[in-house]
């Protein structure tokens, strides 16, 4: 599944429209020329599925600074009895090297479900789902860091200014809607270090970036007119004539290009947007599912955001992230380096109610099959006490979870040693939930490339392999 600017030496569709002899053939593509177009449910002309889809979306759970293993869905009893006690492994350099003694989860945990899988309090209604989940306990990063981490996690590099996930994700398989992007990051309230770099298109085209819906009344700025839309009409039209004689005499342009797309979409989305944040149409037992109820604010942001994020599903975006709320009251994300119980309690009660609540509602509506979800922080945390009361970060050994999609529920994959420290047991690397996301989607990771810095570069780079066992 190569790009067609590196191994396809035809040219692409909008290639050939933007060459046209008036210039003006790249109207074709745009939503004004004969109102909505219909979805494509497969991969944009010229690119094929390399084997059949089990998924045809996905929602990323982005949990920023990175949730305890120890404290979520990998318990490890004698974290309790060596409570207190020195740490018996040989410790690894952390990020601020106040290492403690041994610290006990503050939480009991609890087996659920017929898979009997083994879940905290912190997670009471996402251990309701267990079912659904495939828990990977195995996993671990190459970056100890939050800002490298994020970017390695979000990209498959430490280095700023790569494609994320969603950005190949879209450009591999195209877009399933015509009146909203492809990829949508909804902002709960907090950017990750790294900032929406994270969410870049890097050298991939620049329409494939993720657009950040913010939170509040009015997500996209400027998205109410302030013309009619017969003005607007004719004004798009000048630009669309201006820019496509532009294209001819030059040959393509990226910029140009993707600003002719993006003033199309932009033109969409005053009629889209609105209606996807119109939710009065929602019942009201809908409405206390996801916690819109709640009297905790955050659980209120972040049901929203989950709410949003099947109503996204519904309308054909391919790629989906969720960032965290700012929960305040010193809890900055899931970085608990101090004040663990407090901050992990808080972060918890802000989502577990709403995640439970999405996974749920995309069962019932049929389309939790179809609609890949996945948990995941950058890190993980230290088994061990960052003072005594908090965890440093720890990418030697954490928790990831995906659900739906052509997962295989109730399973748990990989383990780590007794103290939960570092994956022991079918060990994983983020390259490995690459290629599982994008196997899922019907792309072969090898094969999604693009020829940048006279290589074919890839998601994964030269790395990634499938993570067989949780595949339904």
């Amino acid at each position: 599944m190569s790009s067609p600017t590196s191994l396809n030496p035809r040219l692409s569709r909008r290639q050939l429209l933007a060459r046209g002899a008036a210039g003006l053939g790249a109207l074709a593509l745009n939503p004004l020329g004969g109102g909505r177009a219909a979805a494509d449910d497969g991969p944009p002309p010229g690119r094929a599925l390399d084997h059949p889809a089990k998924a045809t979306s996905v929602i990323f759970l982005y949990m920023d600074g990175g949730v305890s293993q120890v404290d979520s869905f990998d318990p490890k009893p004698l974290l309790e009895q060596e409570h207190g006690k020195p740490f018996r492994m040989k410790m690894e350099p952390t990020q601020f090297n106040n290492n403690g003694n041994v610290l006990a989860s503050p939480w009991a945990f609890k087996r659920y479900g017929q898979s009997g899988i083994p879940v905290s309090a912190l997670f009471p209604r996402i251990g309701e789902c267990v079912d659904d989940l495939a828990v990977v306990r195995s996993m671990t990063s190459n970056f100890s860091e939050h800002t490298n981490a994020n970017y390695f996690l979000h990209s498959g590099s430490g280095l700023q200014g790569r494609p994320s996930m969603g950005a190949w994700t879209t450009y591999g398989l195209g877009s399933r809607c015509r009146d909203l992007p492809g990829f949508v990051v909804l902002n709960g309230g907090l950017i990750p270090p790294g900032g929406i770099d994270c969410f870049n298109s890097g050298f991939l085209p620049a329409s494939f970036q993720g657009s950040l819906f913010r939170p509040g009344r009015e997500p996209v700025a400027n998205i109410s007119p302030h013309e009619s839309a017969a003005e607007q009409q004719r004004q798009l039209a000048l630009m669309r004539q201006l820019d496509s004689q532009l294209l001819v005499r030059s040959g393509p342009q990226d910029a140009l290009q993707s600003a002719m797309a993006n003033y199309d979409m932009a033109y969409a989305m005053q009629s889209s947007v609105p209606k996807l944040m119109d939710i009065s149409d929602e019942s009201p037992a809908t409405r206390a599912l996801y916690g819109l109820d709640e009297k905790f604010p955050h659980t209120r942001t972040y049901g929203l955001q989950c709410l949003l994020a099947r109503r996204l599903v519904e309308r054909g975006v391919r790629f989906i992230e969720l960032t965290c709320p700012n929960v305040g009251n010193g809890a900055d994300r899931w970085d608990q380096h101090g004040n663990l119980k407090q901050g992990h309690a808080d972060n918890a009660r802000a989502v577990d109610q709403p995640i439970a609540a999405l996974l749920s509602d995309l069962k019932a509506r049929g389309l939790l099959a179809s609609t890949l979800v996945v948990f995941s922080g950058e890190f993980g945390r230290t088994p061990f006490a960052q003072g005594s009361d908090g965890r440093d970060h720890n990418p030697f050994g954490f928790t990831v979870w995906l659900a739906g999609g052509g997962t295989k529920g109730g399973t748990i994959y990989g383990e780590t040693d007794e103290y939960g420290y570092k994956a022991v047991d079918k060990k994983c690397q983020l390259h490995d939930l690459h290629a599982t996301m994008l196997h899922l989607l019907g792309v072969d990771h090898k094969r999604l490339t693009f020829r940048y810095g006279g290589r074919d570069m890839r998601l994964t780079d030269v790395h990634g392999e499938l993570i067989e066992g949780i595949l339904a």
